[in-house]
């Protein structure tokens, strides 16, 4: 949370601690839409584009019935009203300004993996029939809403997004989600912001991000660019040199090797 000045306090610790150390800190900010359940938000429906339980999603639950906590299923949402938007957007730039106060260099907007920015990216999770519903461009108003909110607050450079296109879990595949995003992405180069985060899905069996959406998002976006999900120097090295990431993110390795950059720098095995 980065609600309170108390929370502000304790992030404090952290970025004090990251920029001492010569580091770069980012806070991520993602509102989870549909994916939840009616415990976590004081007994109501969850909030969503449109009235649409995810099939084959479960959040994890711990209260009165789940002591020891449970996977359950998640409930029906309700739709979002003007209010509702005009509220959640500005949650977004509020959380943006206390988070650059408590030291963070920015953030990143998550946009990506089925949670509400993407579901009102996507056909299949909403059916509006108002500005923010039907043709791409009034379903990535949402997003391009809060993007600007944001920007207002702390500077676009200071912004990233997080978009995941091929991402289809928590019932989110939609066969319209590539031209929206890189229509999305046309229009974060226009607002400048500081990069665009492109989440890859990094399972065995996950689906391969075909070499010609790198191009069109190479087309319509030409700030940086950082890509992650499971690569490794070699790959990282073949994405940057073909002009498609700017800068290649490490996650689970840095989990198993907090010395990662000098072992890959050494050629160490990890």
């Amino acid at each position: 949370g980065v609600y309170t000045s108390e929370q502000q306090a304790g992030w404090r610790l952290v970025t004090d601690a990251v920029h001492q150390a010569g580091g770069t800190i980012f806070n991520q900010l993602w509102h989870v839409g549909r994916v939840s359940h009616p415990v976590f938000q004081q007994g109501q429906a969850p909030m969503a584009p449109s009235a649409i339980k995810p099939t084959d999603t479960r959040v994890w639950l711990v209260d009165e019935q789940h002591p020891d906590g449970q996977m359950v299923e998640c409930s029906i949402p309700r739709e979002m009203t003007q209010a509702d938007i005009d509220r959640v957007v500005n949650d977004f730039a509020n959380a943006a300004k206390n988070s650059v106060d408590a030291g963070f260099d920015g953030v990143e907007i998550h946009g990506g993996n089925g949670y509400l920015i993407d579901q009102f990216l996507r056909t299949n999770s909403n059916h509006r029939v108002d500005a923010y519903g039907g043709a791409p461009a009034k379903r990535m108003r949402f997003l391009i809403e809060i993007v600007r909110a944001v920007s207002t607050k702390i500077g676009a450079d200071r912004v990233g997004v997080l978009l995941a296109p091929f991402v289809t879990f928590k019932d989110m595949a939609c066969p319209e989600i590539v031209e929206t995003i890189l229509l999305a992405s046309q229009e974060l180069e226009k607002l400048g912001v500081g990069y665009i985060h492109l989440s890859e899905a990094d399972w065995d069996d996950a689906p391969q991000i075909p070499e010609s959406f790198r191009i069109a998002l190479r087309k319509a976006y030409s700030g940086t660019i950082i890509v992650a999900g499971r690569y490794d120097v070699i790959r990282a090295e073949e994405m940057m040199a073909n002009g498609y990431a700017d800068l290649v993110a490490f996650g689970r390795a840095f989990i198993a090797n907090p010395d990662l950059p000098s072992r890959l720098q050494q050629q160490l095995p990890l």
